[in-house]
């Protein structure tokens, strides 16, 4: 679901460049699932091998990935851990969803509904332990170092940017800011089309930043007081927050109250929200023991290996793509060998 913090702040706009030389923490299981929404068939299946294995994840990672280190990104990415038990409303919920969605898309299919069966096939995605093992061979593989947080992936990044190991956060939803990242990236790509929801229209999606500092100063609160709206207005960990609070409404309440407890609007439900719990997520998570961060090199023949003989991709187009990345990174380095030689 992810916090609705939209109405409240304003992104800036900014170019990928801005990035290149700077290690951007990724939240992997928010991307990946990006990935296995977005890259499928013409009637919303995912993308297969021959063997019918589920490839999407991995052409995702490959190509994204290639084209955020010709810019000289250095990406990390960061996997969840164990879920916390307030998760698991949250966690029934979208299994449901997701559980009505394929029965949609079946239907959809059989009934010859293209554009249903495409609509309903995004919101199916599932992601497993194999295609998690998958991608964190194929990130090695590239070079791209990877973490795994002992808890919730997002307070991970937000840890490595306050900690300096990284220079912002990258995910596409709000709760970094929440979880106190310095800098929040979102639309981390080259550049990008997306399709209004049931309209035949796209639009273009650029990346975009939010700073910490920057929110807390606009809407005029305390961390733990954005914490609080978070809370009012539903997160992960308590899906839907409160009845009839949305983020304006919730900000002001805020404002006005200085602290939930304050509210007497929702006084009353209070005891059954456990909202000091998910305060201690938000300003107190867990975190991984990280001092620095490597960026390795690209293996190309184990690229190849996994992606073109273990997975079946396009050996043309995968080694189009190294040999492109190749090349970036030689011209980077003989740009640097003139400017200090």
């Amino acid at each position: 679901m992810g916090l609705d913090l939209k109405p409240l702040v304003t992104p800036e706009p900014m170019k990928l460049q801005e990035l290149s030389g700077k290690v951007v923490a990724i939240d992997a299981y928010n991307t990946i699932y990006q990935f296995l929404s977005i890259i499928r068939g013409p009637t919303g299946e995912p993308l297969t091998n021959s063997k019918g294995d589920v490839t999407s994840h991995l052409s995702g990672l490959f190509y994204r990935n290639a084209n955020l280190l010709m810019e000289n990104i250095k990406p990390v990415y960061v996997f969840d851990g164990k879920a916390s038990e307030l998760k698991k409303a949250e966690i029934e919920r979208r299994s449901k969803l997701k559980k009505e969605a394929t029965e949609k898309h079946q239907l959809a299919i059989e009934e010859g509904r293209i554009e249903d069966a495409m609509k309903y096939g995004k919101r199916t995605s599932v992601l497993t332990d194999k295609m998690v093992e998958e991608s964190k061979k194929m990130l090695l593989h590239l070079g791209i170092p990877y973490i795994q947080a002992p808890s919730d992936g997002e307070a991970a990044a937000a840890y490595l940017t306050k900690r300096d190991l990284a220079f912002a956060a990258a995910s596409q939803d709000y709760d970094s800011i929440l979880f106190g990242a310095k800098k929040l990236v979102r639309n981390l790509a080259i550049s990008g089309k997306r399709k209004v929801p049931n309209r035949n229209v796209y639009v273009d999606v650029e990346p975009e930043t939010l700073e910490h500092a920057k929110v807390l100063q606009e809407i005029g609160l305390t961390h733990e007081q954005l914490v609080d709206v978070g809370i009012l207005i539903g997160t992960d960990f308590n899906p839907g927050g409160f009845p009839g609070i949305g983020p304006k409404t919730a900000l002001k309440l805020v404002k006005e109250s200085g602290k939930l407890e304050n509210i007497e609007k929702i006084r009353h439900l209070l005891p059954d929200v456990p909202y000091q719990e998910i305060r201690n997520i938000f300003l107190n998570p867990e975190v991984p023991k990280v001092d620095k961060i490597e960026i390795g090199e690209v293996d190309r023949e184990k690229v190849l290996d996994f992606l073109c003989v273990e997975k079946s991709f396009s050996a043309d187009r995968v080694s189009g793509t190294l040999d492109k990345l190749q090349k970036s990174v030689a011209n980077r380095s003989q740009s640097l060998e003139q400017w200090f030689g």
